[in-house]
């Protein structure tokens, strides 16, 4: 039976495609209200997901509920309660802003009655009044964006499915759609949204990363950055980063180093003088500018899940090899 205060459970969803494993054994919950984020790069897994959440494709084996229906069996009544954009935004480019609207309410069944009001909130909280008659096709990215949002929630529904929502727009577009999500969110919308935006992640209320296939880790964004990594992470700032992070990888107890902004982020065993550090990269030529202690970001802790999961299918290969 499903929990009263979850609007999306998920338990041990598989999906192939032929002989191909899309989705592996996915499980987990989404609270009423909240906001879930999935995590994961191209071709991990994440809109087969929310397919199988819409009851697009049915899943190869597990289950799965929205608002108490069956993926399986009950996909038409799950459509009822939910909004879907895509990153491609789904609009009629050579419609104007208001025919869209219009459209998708016709799509929706919305009554005639609310339609007038729905389009005039739309508008504000898209920044469109005044361009109602513009073509679709002529506005910015970030309009577009809050456009195709207000198409997707012109129905008022109880959950959002936002599949990488803010591809392809400007950095103060995108923080304005997030506004609009948390608006959304603490009007009691439940909210899944797929990203590959680790700063985006931070703002979820539990997110989980989806790697081809697979859920390494689910919990809170602070959960994961206080308990995952074993280790420490060293924030390094040289003259020449390509070299100092090859020098880096083949230091002992360094576990692992990688590009971090404008510089380096090296995960070593726990406690290590950074100052080994700063010797070892001196002595070979680099100048360091700055190194000191940080505390893990969520791209530290899913670069760090992402080489142990590598490592996992290494060895699991060499015992397959051996037999």
């Amino acid at each position: 039976m499903m929990s009263m205060e979850n609007a999306i459970e998920i338990k041990n969803l598989t999906k192939y495609f032929d002989d191909f494993l899309a989705v592996n054994n996915v499980s987990f919950n989404v609270k009423k209200g909240d906001v879930f984020g999935f995590l994961g790069p191209n071709g991990s897994g994440k809109t087969t997901v929310i397919r199988m959440i819409m009851g697009l494709i049915s899943p190869t084996s597990g289950t799965g509920k929205v608002l108490g229906y069956d993926v399986t069996n009950e996909s038409d009544k799950i459509r009822e309660h939910i909004g879907y954009m895509s990153q491609k935004f789904s609009l009629y480019e050579d419609l104007t802003v208001d025919e869209n609207l219009d459209f998708y309410a016709g799509v929706y069944c919305v009554s005639k009655e609310k339609i007038k009001q729905k389009k005039k909130e739309i508008l504000v909280m898209a920044d469109l009044v005044g361009r109602e008659n513009m073509i679709t096709s002529n506005l910015s990215g970030g309009w577009k964006q809050r456009l195709a949002l207000g198409c997707s929630i012109i129905h008022e529904p109880e959950i959002l499915l936002l599949d990488e929502p803010t591809g392809g727009v400007d950095p103060i577009a995108r923080r304005q759609f997030w506004d609009i999500i948390y608006d959304l969110s603490k009007k009691g919308v439940t909210i899944l949204v797929t990203t590959h935006y680790m700063d985006e992640a931070e703002h979820c209320n539990s997110i989980g990363f989806l790697y081809y296939g697979n859920i390494l880790s689910l919990d809170t964004p602070n959960t994961m950055k206080d308990r995952i990594i074993d280790g420490d992470i060293i924030e390094i700032k040289v003259n020449n980063t390509l070299k100092s992070i090859e020098l880096l990888k083949t230091k002992d107890r360094v576990k692992d180093a990688s590009v971090y902004g404008a510089g380096i982020h090296a995960m070593t065993e726990n406690s290590m003088d950074i100052n080994v550090l700063k010797d070892y990269l001196t002595e070979n030529n680099v100048e360091v500018y700055n190194m000191k202690k940080v505390k893990p970001t969520l791209e530290d802790v899913f670069v760090f899940l992402v080489e142990k999961e590598n490592i996992k299918n290494i060895d699991y290969g060499s015992v397959d090899n051996e037999l």
